[in-house]
């Protein structure tokens, strides 16, 4: 029996798998499942660059496209619009993310999205010639956060109980809310004897002098991822091919911050900011220096939101096992997510 030559089989399987190509017969090895929509909604904020935003300016998110509602005053509100359904997926503080949970609020963290490390942290800063020098000497004093029941709360609060303050007297430390961008001035005017600040607006009022840190977040918690992205548990039921677009290219872009040179990312953000045309201030890009998330691509741990769960029992908002860490968040749709990395793809 004669048998073909084994280059003219090889030559004839090309033809055939060809014209198979050519006719539609075939799909790609490796195609992505249809997108159940191609639109999320989003808020971003002034002046600054979202990973959602970066993730899609990188490639990462397409075929899906972001909308862009307006801009966000802070991460409560921004998780209460996914809540309402007025956006598909917003950030915030996990303290904000499990009291909504804990009100049945049908959301899920989906990836870390900020965090606080040496380069990237909030300090508490009074004036050089402030008496203050304990976290006893703030009662009876008032101090500038962003927001209440947010991060900078939550942090100060466990600051004043680290250091030996009863509930009673920490409750005589008063919690004042002011933009960021008006907390220096604020703390120079009197107006407050602490200001949080955070980034640009830390450095330029430490290089302008006459304040010092009393503490930071950093002092207290090290390094650590302290707020997620949340997607309603709906949306996730309804475009799971979408959310896992949506998380992978966001965990993607973080990681890309993590290990792209700073002066490369803010490069990126600056173009981002420029070709968006929101007539925005983006002179606070200059003094990026890194993403804060403790996790490759966020992922989430149980650690890191347990750390709130705790706080929020003891101040006894939570009852005890009111709400379990391992319920609160899936790091299904994430990029480097255990058992699936990037390399296993």
């Amino acid at each position: 029996m004669l048998h073909a030559p084994r280059h003219t089989v090889r030559s004839a399987a090309r033809v055939l798998l060809a014209g198979a190509v050519a006719l539609g017969l075939t799909a790609p090895a490796f195609a992505e499942p249809p997108l159940e929509k191609t639109e999320i909604r989003y808020q971003g904020w002034a002046g600054q660059v979202t990973f959602t935003e970066l993730a899609e300016d990188l490639g990462y998110l397409a075929p899906l496209k972001l909308k862009w509602v307006g801009n966000t005053i802070s991460g409560p509100q921004d998780i209460q619009t996914v809540v309402t359904g007025d956006i598909d997926i917003g950030g915030a503080f996990y303290g904000a993310i499990l009291k909504l949970i804990a009100a049945k609020a049908p959301i899920k963290a989906v990836v870390g999205y900020y965090g606080s490390d040496a380069n990237t942290y909030y300090g508490y800063f009074v004036k050089d010639d402030s008496p203050i020098k304990t976290a006893r000497d703030l009662i009876g004093k008032k101090v500038a956060v962003n927001t209440l029941g947010a991060h900078l709360e939550f942090v100060l609060r466990e600051y004043l109980a680290r250091s030996g303050l009863s509930p009673s007297e920490a409750k005589q430390v008063t919690l004042v809310a002011i933009p960021p961008v008006s907390g220096e001035q604020a703390l120079r005017q009197g107006q407050v004897e602490v200001s949080a600040l955070s980034g640009v607006l830390r450095d330029k009022a430490l290089d302008r002098g006459g304040i010092r840190s009393l503490f930071n977040d950093t002092d207290l918690f090290g390094q650590f991822t302290g707020g997620a992205y949340v997607l309603r548990d709906k949306f996730i039921k309804d475009n799971p091919n979408a959310s896992r677009k949506l998380v992978e290219g966001i965990s993607q872009a973080i990681e890309w911050a993590q290990t792209t040179a700073p002066e490369e990312v803010r490069a990126r953000f600056d173009k981002i900011i420029a070709e968006r045309k929101r007539n925005e201030d983006a002179s606070s890009i200059k003094y990026w220096k890194s993403t804060g998330v403790a996790s490759k691509g966020g992922v989430i741990s149980d650690a890191e939101i347990q750390v709130w769960i705790d706080w929020l029992e003891k101040d006894g908002l939570f009852k005890p096992g009111q709400v379990k860490a391992s319920d609160t968040y899936t790091n299904q749709f994430n990029y480097f997510r255990p058992g699936k990395t990037a390399e296993a793809r």
